[in-house]
């Protein structure tokens, strides 16, 4: 129409229409249309219009301008030029549009506000975090096959590609709008087909997830980085981070705990888990000398050792995190298989050729993979790791300044970070971050090694010292598996997390689009680890430990269909479910459960222990 102006481009791969259209209204006093006279821009290549009007001094005017998006894999639309002019001629004056908006955001802050009672900086900080975490992801929706970009949809980062990410992204939304999860979990079974494909190019069965994925799902990691040091390429061999798949996994496994999801699980979720494991499973081969399985050539979350001194490119043997992570992914395969088995009488188990053996073979893998240690009983990050160099951490820092990046500090230098002891983030350290106390015992227990109360703070201790914290992750895990060791650095450490993109402290990366998986990360810190949130075991656990810099913490959980409200302090633990007609969860708080229904409350004295359970009383009819 006369009011409105359309520009309209084309993806040049995908083929993807995009369309916006723009509406321009003017309004005098009374809210009454004004008319105007327009004309086209006259350059080329720009869409607009120039508007011309009458003013009269006194009479105040209201110029609205109004934009509707729409693309060709929208849904309902015949192109997205019809859809986004129409969209915009019969959108509504810019009050009611403000007025939608505003109730909009008013409803995801009840899901996902939280109330820190610490300095105001950091609460400005978290709020911004979780912002821009939702403005990225909130609208998602069944009907929208899209994954969560590691740098949002805030600039061209990583060209929109999904990372592992995702671990860190979608536990902030599982524990308040799970729906959301479920959706872009979605995004990895529409590309399990492809994560087939690549297993099976590379000899394997199963489904091999790629590091960097796209549209299709196909492997789409740059094989050579840019060094901003020497101005030269240098290999990028990332995509040997299997691990991803592991992720996958993961992910939905913890959306099941926490959503009770059976549907999802039945006809998606253990699809995905039994795919990954075969392709994992196909990865450890036998060592029967020493009766373990052992898996080589892959890289962990590190990324500072793609290969031994020497032989970079060729991948690692026997990554702890890879190992560890795999025994865990095979054993939940095991329940989540047979649960659905409950369910649809086998016919998942027919459909993917899922028999007793192979199931039987996972369960030996899960119980035999190898975990390398140091000679005095530190975890190592991979065998061989204790054999390489210690890093002059010092001398570098003196000489650089900033050595966050040291991959490319050393390739400038001919160098390698191969050679030495040294991680670009948490490595062996995330199985802390992913898995309690109790879970990982569980999971070093099956695999039949000794897991001695001095294991994890020391394997903490030796690695945090040798970490340059090249990654906007890097310090949020750190803080994470301190929070109960050493609450000072876990604050000191978590703070900084908290401003990664606020004060764009990896160099200027910012610019290229927010982290959002350290945005994510801080919200979801504040409720799983120092609210001591877990769902495990069909059970919504509690288990806090503020720091000493906070007061208080209130947030907002949705659990198996039940809303929930927890309120936090040093020295008390309360929960509220929301009245309605959920069912009964479980809740543990301090290691006492008790089952719960809509509308009561309990109440738990962290200093005498005592819990208090009001039943809400249903008003009869």
């Amino acid at each position: 129409d006369d009011e409105s102006v359309l520009w309209q481009s084309r993806t040049s791969q995908s083929g993807i229409s995009i369309a916006l259209a723009l509406r321009t209204s003017v309004y005098d006093a009374q809210g009454e249309q004004m008319a105007c006279t327009r004309r086209p821009l006259p350059e080329a290549g720009r869409a607009g219009s120039m508007v011309s009007f009458c003013l009269a001094p006194g009479f105040p005017v209201t110029i609205e301008r109004t934009a509707a998006a729409s693309t060709s894999r929208d849904r309902a639309v015949s192109t997205a030029a019809l859809s986004a002019s129409s969209r915009v001629r019969r959108a509504p004056r810019a009050e009611a549009l403000l007025s939608a908006h505003l109730r909009a955001w008013d409803r995801l802050w009840k899901r996902f506000g939280v109330e820190l009672g610490a300095g105001r900086q950091q609460c400005k900080a978290l709020n911004l975090n979780t912002f821009h975490v939702l403005q990225s992801i909130a609208m998602a929706d069944p009907d929208l096959d899209a994954g969560a970009p590691a740098r949002g949809l805030h600039g061209e980062g990583y060209r929109g590609h999904i990372f592992w990410d995702e671990l860190f992204i979608y536990p902030m939304l599982t524990l308040r709008r799970p729906e959301l999860t479920r959706c872009l979990l979605l995004y990895r079974y529409r590309r399990l087909d492809e994560a087939r494909a690549a297993a099976l190019a590379a000899g394997f069965t199963g489904a091999m997830y790629p590091w960097q994925s796209g549209s299709d799902g196909r492997e789409e990691t740059p094989t050579a980085l840019f060094n901003v040091r020497d101005q030269q390429w240098m290999p990028d061999n990332s995509h040997l981070q299997r691990h991803v798949g592991l992720a996958v996994a993961y992910n939905v496994w913890q959306y099941f705990q926490a959503s009770g999801d059976m549907t999802f699980l039945a006809r998606y979720g253990a699809e995905i888990l039994v795919e990954v494991s075969r392709f994992f499973a196909g990865l450890a081969t036998l060592d029967p000398a020493g009766d373990r399985y052992d898996i080589t050539a892959v890289m962990g979350p590190d990324e500072f050792h793609d290969g031994y001194p020497g032989h970079p490119g060729e991948g690692l043997r026997n990554n702890a995190y890879t190992n560890v992570l795999t025994a865990w992914v095979l054993a939940k395969t095991g329940e989540a298989v047979g649960l659905v088995a409950e369910q649809d009488g086998g016919a998942l188990n027919r459909r993917l050729n899922l028999g007793p053996r192979e199931l039987g073979e996972w369960d030996t893998i899960s119980r035999r993979l190898r975990v390398p240690f140091h000679a005095d009983g530190v975890i190592s990050q991979f065998e061989g790791y204790e054999d390489l160099e210690e890093f002059d951490w010092d001398r570098y820092r003196a000489l650089y300044g900033d050595i966050a990046r040291l991959d490319l500090i050393l390739q400038a230098e001919g160098d390698s970070t191969n050679c030495y002891k040294l991680s670009k983030q948490a490595d062996v350290l995330m199985l802390f971050y992913l898995l309690s106390a109790e879970e990982l015992s569980g999971v070093f227990e099956r695999l039949g090694y000794p897991m001695p109360p001095d294991l994890v703070p020391r394997t903490i201790r030796y690695f945090l010292a040798r970490t340059s914290h090249g990654s906007t992750l890097s310090r949020l895990a750190h803080s994470w598996v301190l929070a109960r060791g050493d609450r000072e650095q876990s604050w000191e450490l978590f703070t900084q997390a908290l401003e990664c993109d606020v004060q764009d402290t990896q160099g200027g990366t910012t610019r290229e689009g927010v982290h959002l998986g350290a945005m994510a990360g801080t919200s979801d810190m504040v409720l799983r680890c120092y609210g001591g949130v877990e769902t495990r075991d069909d059970t919504l656990r509690l288990h806090p430990l503020l720091p000493h810099e906070v007061s208080h913490v209130n947030f907002q959980l949705s659990y198996r269909g039940q809303a929930i409200s927890v309120s936090l302090t040093p020295d008390a633990i309360s929960v509220l479910l929301a009245s309605g007609h959920a069912a009964p969860i479980r809740l543990s708080v301090e290691e006492v459960a008790q089952t719960l229904g809509p509308g009561d409350s309990l109440h738990v004295s962290l200093e005498t222990q005592e819990c208090t359970v009001v039943r809400h009383q249903a008003v009869p009819n």
